[in-house]
């Protein structure tokens, strides 16, 4: 069970939002995933959302309903509000949508950000678990999401970088049960850091 309590206070960034520089990096990272995943999600075809994807036991609409609920569980963990909408079933978008835009809104409020949770990983603001797990669950499915419907499946070298920061955190025992990750893969001689990236996630490039 996660313990909620106010975050630490510490100085603000020269934007003047309140937000440290890192706090508004996060904020700008997730803001800048959210709407590529988001546009990935609405570029998908009406008949597409039956289809396979890379993660094998999920079709193209579980996969972005396995998105959606953990950024729900990451709102939760720190008592804010999962905004009311459709569920997947009825409107992926949306659905989709309607969490991003609540989990923006509270990492640009320097309270919420700051907002700590006791969990698996010890005590963690909200910002700092956004910027390892649903930042690298953005990045990770959104490639699996591209790859399953034909779009553009490339990864920021930032966004590779980060993620490796964040699978090596949460450690090997935790890639392979909660990542959704197949066995990891031998990369290709002289395969790019994407390739590699893919391949211990058990995914082909």
């Amino acid at each position: 069970m996660s313990t909620v309590k106010p975050g630490p206070r510490s100085g603000p960034a020269p934007s003047g939002t309140g937000l440290t520089a890192q706090e508004q990096a996060v904020a700008d990272r997730f803001a800048r995933l959210g709407a590529q995943f988001a546009d990935r999600v609405a570029a998908v075809g009406a008949n597409d959302w039956s289809g396979p994807t890379p993660c094998t036991e999920w079709d193209v609409r579980a996969l972005v309903a396995h998105v959606v609920e953990m950024s729900e569980i990451h709102l939760n963990m720190v008592g804010l509000p999962v905004p009311s909408g459709p569920g997947v079933d009825v409107d992926p978008y949306k659905a989709f949508v309607r969490v991003r835009d609540q989990i923006e809104a509270s990492l640009n409020d320097p309270e919420q950000a700051r907002a700590e949770f006791d969990g698996r990983f010890g005590l963690r603001t909200f910002a700092e678990a956004i910027d390892s797990a649903v930042c690298t669950e953005l990045v990770v499915h959104g490639w699996d999401l591209a790859r399953a419907t034909g779009q553009d499946e490339r990864i920021d070298q930032v966004d590779i970088d980060k993620a490796w920061e964040a699978l090596r955190m949460v450690g090997e025992e935790v890639v392979r049960s909660r990542m959704v990750s197949g066995p990891a893969l031998e990369s290709p001689p002289g395969a790019d850091e994407q390739t590699k990236l893919l391949a211990y996630l058990g995914r082909r490039a």
